[in-house]
């Protein structure tokens, strides 16, 4: 016998529907299995499909299970703000007035919630080095010499990202990826990004993902 589970979807990081980031939430969600929850993100095919389930923690209001189509998140941005909105829009009730507290792989996450918005401060970033053979390979995928960089470092947020510091602006703007290469040889870097420090036009910085940030949620 199949059970029938709530579902929400939100678009996030926006006021106005179909302009934000989507994400699928799904409500009361204990009865899932590991198996069931990828399965089911994977058919959205969505960036994240979000999971709420009772706290273990007596201080978090809800616990949450984040999923890609390929595997498992312990954190990210726009589902915790979409789920945040989400829970609170079927009826969630925070334990502190406008304050919810999530449970999440990396810990509990402080979310404020102020006349609709959600916002919160992002886990602490950890920082490591990167393998050298893993930087050759990265490297060649993107096209790029050694004396291209300046610095490299996993960053990790919840998600794990390479964050490559380049010479230059141009340089990085005359990235080219090799998304095939990256996919098959990384197996974990599937696209490239590209990001300027604005109050430095002699420094850039070419980020193999997308970090997470801060905003709203809002139900389409």
């Amino acid at each position: 016998m199949s059970a029938a589970f709530a579902f929400t979807q939100v678009d996030v990081f926006t006021d106005r529907p179909l302009l934000g980031n989507p994400l699928a939430v799904v409500h009361g969600a204990d009865a899932l299995d590991e198996a069931r929850m990828q399965a089911f993100a994977k058919w959205t095919n969505l960036s994240e499909t979000s999971f709420l389930l009772a706290p273990t923690d007596p201080k978090a209001d809800y616990r949450v299970r984040i999923f890609t189509p390929g595997g498992e998140l312990p954190f990210a941005g726009h589902p915790t703000l979409g789920s945040c909105h989400a829970w609170l829009e079927r009826g969630g009730m925070p334990k502190m007035a406008g304050r919810v507290v999530q449970q999440c792989a990396v810990g509990l996450v402080d979310i404020r919630s102020e006349e609709g918005r959600t916002a919160f401060a992002a886990p602490p970033l950890r920082m490591e080095a990167v393998e050298p053979g893993l930087l050759t390979e990265v490297l060649s995928a993107l096209g790029l010499e050694a004396r291209d960089v300046i610095a490299s470092q996993w960053l990790d947020n919840g998600p794990r990202w390479l964050g490559l510091l380049l010479r230059d602006a141009a340089r990085v703007l005359a990235v080219a990826p090799d998304h095939a290469a990256l996919k098959r040889e990384l197996r974990l870097l599937q696209s490239a990004t590209q990001r300027l420090f604005p109050d430095d036009e002699d420094r850039a910085s070419c980020s193999v993902g997308d970090l997470q940030g801060i905003g709203g949620s809002r139900s389409s």
